[in-house]
């Protein structure tokens, strides 16, 4: 019993090791800029760009299409049980703000469609959602934990902090009001 127990935990730590291994090597090959974590408002960065099928209906949604709009750019999986939980409340954002020009659009990272498009028709989610099967987008945007959301003006530029972890909490919510602003001002 002893062995298999040390067996076990020789291989939880490979597997970490490995993990940990993948990580270095994606930040080290890094063939971009990353979106730093905290973002001044008066210094925004621009946005990388993007192109990704539509999870519900046809066609792509891209970045630069939204020109003009300010985005509140929400990664997250319906895995994910804090992603699940923040989506109502991303949902009535775009329902106050879209008539002021804000876009909500959910970027659904590694995750399988028929589950995504599932839990989006359950809640009522009628923002765009987008699909990042590879998780591509994780990168260029240096998200490193689901769910997270960014905040985008009208100019394509990142102008407030991104929330790590869901928007509803009682934590991020003074933040998330604070990013949909920031947005929509410039």
């Amino acid at each position: 019993m002893r062995a298999s127990t040390r067996g076990l935990q020789a291989l939880a730590l490979l597997a970490v090791a490995g993990l940990l291994g993948v990580l270095v090597w994606r930040i080290a090959h890094r063939t971009h800029p990353a979106v730093p974590v905290v973002i001044d408002p008066h210094h925004p960065v621009t946005s990388p760009a993007f192109d990704l099928p539509r999870l519900t209906g046809s066609g792509k949604l891209t970045l630069e299409s939204l020109r003009g709009k300010a985005v509140v750019l929400n990664f997250w999986a319906s895995w994910c049980y804090p992603c699940k939980q923040e989506l109502p409340a991303l949902e009535a954002a775009w329902r106050q703000y879209r008539s002021r020009g804000l876009v909500v659009v959910g970027v659904d990272v590694m995750d399988a469609g028929g589950d995504a498009r599932s839990l989006a028709r359950r809640i009522g989610i009628t923002y765009p959602l987008v699909r990042d099967d590879a998780g591509a987008l994780l990168d260029q945007f240096s998200v490193l934990n689901l769910p997270e959301t960014l905040f985008v003006n009208r100019h394509g530029k990142i102008v407030a902090s991104r929330l790590e972890g869901g928007v509803e909490l009682k934590r991020n919510q003074a933040d998330f009001q604070r990013g949909i602003r920031l947005a929509l001002e410039a």
